[in-house]
């Protein structure tokens, strides 16, 4: 998209007055050359008066000439400061009411305590706070530490849950891949189990003789 002030009027000027073709007027309007056919044709921009850039200093005689002479060139539009004025600026920083404020602190230690993968920068931008501020809850020395109690952000009002929970997915994203980078820790190979050792039946004692009646009662006299 270009600059310039009232595309749609441009386009209809530039349809109604010079011999340029869809292209060019689609490339310098930031229009789509089928929406610059509607225009030629009547079906878009019909109620639209056409805005001559020549006169309100959006482009000059001699890139028009040069575009008409040429099909493939392009033109070139002259910066308007009325043009640089309406852009948006910077998003605002986050506000906090006042009366919001005294509850950062519980919601700055329960990131602390619950999500540490969450970056200093990162709490800082959604809860409106301070990177010292983060500091002395983490380390206690908040002036107000010990009525500081842990308590998450949408609780106490300060920003909404699906807002949370996209931030903690990627702070946990982002942790996963900085830890992969790092080597992260390996598991280490289990050791191996000693050896059983292998079972071998005793040997069989050899089998004794029948006992007999000398050898349980002694011999007989006389015998």
């Amino acid at each position: 998209m270009t600059d310039i002030l009232m595309p749609k009027a441009t386009a209809v000027w530039l349809v109604e007055n010079t011999s340029l073709t869809f292209d060019q007027i689609a490339a310098f309007c930031g229009l789509h050359p089928l929406e610059v056919r509607g225009i030629a044709d009547g079906d878009v921009a019909r109620d639209i008066r056409g805005a001559d850039p020549l006169v309100n200093g959006q482009l000059t005689r001699e890139e028009l000439d040069r575009a008409q002479a040429d099909e493939a060139y392009r033109m070139k539009a002259v910066v308007s400061r009325h043009a640089e004025m309406m852009k948006p600026g910077k998003p605002a920083p986050k506000y906090t009411p006042v009366s919001r404020r005294q509850d950062r602190p519980d919601a700055i230690l329960w990131f602390v305590k619950n999500h540490p993968e969450v970056t200093d920068a990162q709490i800082s931008k959604l809860l409106g706070t301070t990177k010292s501020t983060i500091e002395s809850v983490r380390n206690r020395t908040h002036w107000n530490s010990p009525n500081i109690k842990p308590v998450d952000p949408v609780t106490l009002g300060l920003v909404g849950q699906l807002v949370l929970d996209d931030l903690i997915r990627k702070a946990a994203d982002k942790k996963a891949r900085d830890d992969a980078k790092a080597g992260g820790p390996t598991l280490q190979a289990a050791a191996e189990a000693p050896a059983e050792p292998e079972f071998v039946p005793d040997a069989a004692e050899p089998r004794r003789a029948q006992p007999t009646a000398e050898s349980v009662f002694g011999p007989r006299d006389g015998s």
